[in-house]
């Protein structure tokens, strides 16, 4: 009778520990759900604010900074199609319902983020290297692609096309597309990266800015093309991106330094040169310098190049400073190292120095920092690559 008693005892004990058990499990499942909805609704906190914050400063760059140039009118372009990537995603996530033109939008918008990134480093470091529309034949093709495809193949419809498993088609160009333009903007600023590790050479402002911006699009890059969760990753990434460009112009607004890193100093802002006038003189300076070459003189003074424009001096430094942010000496500079490697690719009769003296320069010693200074590396070395 007393084995029977402590048998039931022992039961009940049992049932209740199976009740805690359940109850300790629930309890957990709960938590679990809780956590997980948490993170999901910081995740999209961080993507919309992200989002947000990119327009802010796209808004920024694009119309309120003083002295903007072409450098900013890109950089403003690259975060603007950022925050309308992450846009897209947060309503494509949160509203299944949202609009296939928007979406479409939104992968045109991604389209665009290598290009622009590209483009912006390039004028940033080389202004005189991309002319005046010469970066449309970068974005025309993209607008002109995403048009075909949101007309033939919407996404709705055709959404599998976009995946990363086969067959992935538009998915994997994208991602080849991107890639190119991502390597190529690291390509273009090899040498302001090395100024990282160089113990002779002081990094600048703008060396610092370039790195910021194009590690942020490398990073956005990679988020995108290596996890699953992208819609909410690149878009906190996005946000990181973002706030950390608004924590550096802060920093320098505080320090009472100009953005000389986003726009070159400007000596005549007080006077600007009109666009009908702006554009008369680079078309007079392309005859000049690239039909002409005029450069090849070595004794050629601003006053000459002025004289032959029929503009006075100042107005010739102050166009070369304002829309192209160069001085004289840097301009010519550029179109003889233009030149020098032109002959060096075509010509194997002449020496360097030799080719040097044809191109401008009145030393060799000018003719290897100037040269150094543009490519990246000396004439010999140059030579030796082809």
């Amino acid at each position: 009778m007393l084995q029977f008693h402590n048998w039931g005892i022992f039961s009940v004990y049992r049932r209740i520990l199976k009740l805690k058990s359940r109850n300790n499990i629930s309890y957990i499942c709960k938590t679990n759900d809780k956590l997980l909805e948490f993170s999901k609704n910081l995740l999209f906190f961080f993507s919309a604010l992200g989002a947000f914050n990119g327009l802010f400063l796209s808004l920024y760059f694009g119309f309120l900074i003083k002295n903007r140039s072409r450098a900013t009118h890109f950089l403003a372009a690259l975060l603007f199609v950022i925050s309308v990537r992450v846009t897209k995603s947060v309503f494509l996530t949160f509203y299944p319902g949202t609009s296939s033109i928007f979406v479409s939008i939104g992968l045109t918008a991604c389209f665009l983020i290598g290009p622009f990134l590209y483009l912006y480093t390039r004028i940033a470091l080389n202004p005189h290297k991309v002319y005046k529309w010469n970066w449309l034949f970068h974005i025309i093709p993209v607008l002109i692609f995403m048009t075909i495809i949101s007309i033939e193949y919407p996404y709705r419809e055709y959404k599998y096309l976009w995946w990363r498993s086969p067959p992935r088609i538009f998915g994997t160009l994208l991602f080849a597309q991107w890639s190119i333009y991502t390597i190529a903007a690291v390509y273009q600023a090899r040498n302001t990266f090395s100024t990282l590790w160089s113990k002779t050479k002081k990094i600048t402002t703008l060396d610092f800015w370039i790195i910021n911006i194009v590690t942020g699009g490398f990073i956005i890059w990679l988020a995108y093309n290596t996890t699953t969760y992208t819609s909410y990753i690149v878009g906190a990434l996005s946000f990181s991106f973002t706030f950390y460009i608004t924590l550096i112009i802060w920093i320098i607004k505080r320090r009472k330094s100009t953005l000389t890193f986003l726009t070159p100093t400007v000596k005549y802002a007080n006077k600007k040169i009109d666009q009908v006038k702006a554009s008369s003189i680079s078309d007079k300076l392309d005859t000049l310098f690239i039909k002409e070459e005029i450069h090849r003189n070595p004794n050629l003074k601003l006053s000459d190049v002025a004289n032959e424009l029929d503009i006075k001096p100042h107005e010739l430094s102050q166009y070369l400073n304002d829309n192209l942010g160069l001085s004289f000496s840097n301009y010519i500079n550029t179109h003889r190292i233009v030149t020098a490697t032109e002959l060096i690719k075509t010509n194997t009769l002449l020496t360097l120095e030799a080719i040097g003296n044809e191109c401008g320069f009145k030393s060799n010693s000018t003719f290897y920092a100037a040269f150094k200074k543009q490519e990246g590396m000396t004439p010999s070395q140059f030579k030796k690559s082809f």
